[in-house]
C-alpha cells in the first residue's frame, strides 16, 4: 500500500514521508507537492527507494523424452 504521511510543525516545516513506493517513483509523485510547499531542505531515502520494481521474466522450456519399444 502507497501511503504519504506530512508531519506540520508549528514553525511551519513540513515533513513529509513516503512509504509502499519502490525506487525514485516516490519523487515523481510528490514533485507537484513539494513545489507548492516550498524549498526542500533534506531527504532521506528508505530502504524501498533502493529495492527495484518486481518484474516477473518467465523462460518456458518443454523438453520430451520418447521411448520406442519393440
Amino acid at each position: 500500500m502507497e501511503t504519504l504521511e506530512f508531519i506540520i510543525y508549528p514553525d511551519g516545516r513540513v515533513k513529509e514521508m513516503v512509504t509502499g513506493m519502490v525506487g525514485n517513483s516516490c519523487e515523481e509523485v510528490t514533485a507537484a507537492i513539494e513545489a507548492q510547499l516550498g524549498q526542500v531542505v533534506s531527504r532521506e531515502a528508505t530502504a524501498d527507494y533502493y529495492q527495484q520494481a518486481n518484474t516477473l521474466n518467465a523462460k518456458t522450456t518443454s523438453s520430451a523424452q520418447v521411448s520406442y519399444s519393440n
